[in-house]
């Protein structure tokens, strides 16, 4: 019988350290001895369980006790058929589900704001996409869910595809109508694959948007580490009763490592304990907290931090109200200005600013005296740093041109151009601002003039850029 109050890895590296092993594995450190000064850093304690796959810890790559044992209770505490231990990230989970839905010039399905590593699963699978461009709130300039009736469109002029790929929510909260878009797309054969890397608590909270295995999904990525509180790096991934487990296992084993960190498998084996026992309680504190953020900065004024006030019964089917996004454009300040004055004047690290909207993640650790320090520190920031947003770009994201499979443009020939003269050109490289990942270009789409200004105008106001050969991203590689 499985049981939630248990925790397998955990109790299995518990019942190793009293074992006074003598280490002639690796890692090399040797339980700490071998490098004092990361032991002190660390903590002896993280040291001692930073160690190797054997028999009485069992193995990520083929699991038969433990870790097994571990994947059933996390399968049954997120109504799933099976679940994987992740250690690459969400990334490698949503990578492997696309890679198993498809193979060299399958057909694929997915809204064109998804994270950079369902593209980068694109170019490593060759699979080609057929992107359903979202819809765009023009007042905040974010993208918005898949509406069904392009999602349902899309299947129809696409009948050979394999899958349909949804974020659930996206990074700013919003969520499609997963079960209906499910529905439309086990009706023609094509497997759903989600991308569930912000919504850890749907699972385990209440009044939530639906989880991708609720709506009848095939495969869900889940960053137990965002809004789970498990480490960095670790995260889950769900299969639904229509997938080969042991063929998902061959493919996760393609690319995910075979040195896997007892670290990470240990946070989700106890982060998942917690959940399952505590996490309506947790999560209903969250919701309070944002709730409470929510409103004390709309009263601020200027400020517009949004909730289930936009859902529209389509592409904004649903909206996660533990998600604190907010548009700072009203105060004169993009977003990335926010962002970096938070940081810089406040000592208050919040998730990203893009060009006009911030994300303060809360979750499982936080406290009520700080959401308080934010509210004062928003407030502060508008009356000493606020001016009028006359001139502003308000556009956050722009729907691109696809001329080139992914796969075709980045390993094509190509040259390097100039920012300014790449106008017109294919792009063979990602362009975007990280977090949140969700590339302005990706290979094989156009660069336009449009792109060029908004490239620009991020990079002015202190956007991270990432993903260009060019670390200064004067230059861009286009076709030749």
């Amino acid at each position: 019988m499985l049981n939630q109050n248990d925790a397998p890895i955990y109790d299995a590296l518990r019942k190793f350290k009293k074992m006074r092993i003598v280490p002639f594995d690796v890692p090399g450190h040797k339980r700490g001895r071998g490098n004092t000064e990361l032991t002190e850093f660390l903590g002896q304690a993280c040291m001692d369980v930073d160690v190797n796959s054997m028999k009485p810890l069992d193995n990520l790559c083929h699991p038969v006790s433990v870790i097994k044992e571990a994947e059933e209770i996390a399968a049954e505490a997120f109504n799933a058929a099976h679940a994987f231990f992740m250690v690459g990230g969400t990334t490698s989970a949503v990578q492997s589900m696309i890679m198993y839905a498809c193979k060299s010039g399958d057909k694929i399905i997915l809204p064109r704001n998804v994270h950079r590593s369902a593209i980068n699963a694109l170019i490593l699978c060759d699979a080609v996409p057929v992107y359903v461009n979202p819809d765009v709130n023009h007042q905040l300039g974010i993208a918005l869910g898949m509406s069904v009736e392009q999602v349902e469109r899309a299947i129809e002029e696409n009948p050979d595809a394999k899958a349909v790929l949804v974020n659930n929510p996206t990074y700013y909260g919003i969520c499609s109508d997963l079960k209906r878009i499910t529905k439309l797309a086990h009706a023609k054969g094509m497997l759903v694959l989600v991308d569930e890397a912000h919504g850890t608590h749907f699972y385990f909270g209440e009044n939530f948007p639906i989880t991708a295995m609720a709506a009848g999904a095939d495969i869900s990525s889940v960053s137990m580490h965002k809004s789970g509180g498990s480490l960095t790096q670790s995260s889950f991934l769900l299969m639904g009763s229509r997938i080969n487990s042991d063929y998902m296992r061959q493919i996760i084993n393609l690319t995910q490592t075979t040195s896997a960190s007892y670290l990470l498998l240990s946070s989700l084996d106890i982060s998942r304990k917690r959940l399952a026992l505590r996490g309506r309680e947790i999560f209903a504190k969250t919701v309070e907290l944002a709730e409470y953020a929510r409103s004390e900065i709309n009263s601020i004024g200027g400020y517009y931090a949004y909730s289930r006030e936009l859902i529209n019964h389509d592409s904004i089917y649903d909206f996660d109200v533990s998600k604190l996004s907010i548009h700072t454009l009203p105060i004169g300040l993009a977003g990335i200005e926010v962002y970096d004055l938070l940081r810089d004047e406040y000592d208050i690290q919040i998730e990203f600013g893009d060009i006009g909207n911030i994300l303060a993640y809360i979750s499982v650790g936080d406290r009520m005296r700080d959401i308080e320090r934010l509210i004062s520190a928003l407030s502060e920031i508008k009356r000493r740093f606020g001016k009028s947003g006359a001139g502003m770009l308000s556009q956050e994201y722009i729907n691109p041109i696809v001329a080139e499979a992914p796969r075709k443009a980045f390993y094509a020939d190509k040259i390097s151009l100039p920012l300014d003269e790449t106008a017109g050109r294919v792009c063979c490289e990602f362009v975007m601002c990280y977090p949140p990942g969700i590339p302005i270009l990706a290979p094989g789409e156009l660069i336009t003039p449009e792109i060029i200004e908004y490239i620009k105008y991020a990079k002015e106001k202190g956007c991270s850029m990432t993903g260009t050969e060019d670390i200064n991203i004067e230059r861009l590689n286009v076709l030749i």
